[in-house]
């Protein structure tokens, strides 16, 4: 893929050219990062990513992202239209009871279940992304 598309890219259009959930598609890059969308339902697992921050814009439904911090487990909750960054070497677990649509940012190559994580369950596609249309 090359690191930038030859034309606008329609988020709804392209959330509409796959269902798989916890999968995400790259719709294209900025320097070294991916942009990547996801369709999400369930939970994901827990994971951290030692070396990066990661990005998180809903565009539909809502997100929850749970979260093992120095004092204690919180979860913040992202309704449609909110980002949040989850800070690097911080255990998280997304989820979405009632399912949603989101665009992360990060860097090229970074494994959606972390660099540390649970067993991968097999609704997770454990993977550094696909390309759009895949």
């Amino acid at each position: 893929m090359s690191n930038q598309p030859s034309r606008p890219v329609p988020l709804p259009e392209a959330l509409a050219s796959f269902d798989a959930l916890w999968s995400p598609r790259i719709v294209t890059r900025v320097n070294d990062y991916d942009v990547r969308i996801a369709k999400v339902a369930g939970e994901h697992l827990w994971h951290a990513h030692d070396d990066t921050d990661e990005f998180f814009l809903v565009l539909d439904g809502e997100l929850r992202i749970a979260l093992r911090e120095p004092g204690g487990e919180r979860t913040v909750v992202l309704p449609r239209g909110a980002v949040f960054t989850v800070p690097r070497g911080t255990e998280h677990k997304p989820s979405s009871p009632g399912g949603a649509s989101i665009l992360m940012f990060e860097p090229t190559g970074t494994p959606t279940v972390g660099d540390r994580h649970d067993a991968v369950p097999a609704h997770v596609d454990a993977t550094t992304g696909h390309a759009l249309g895949t």
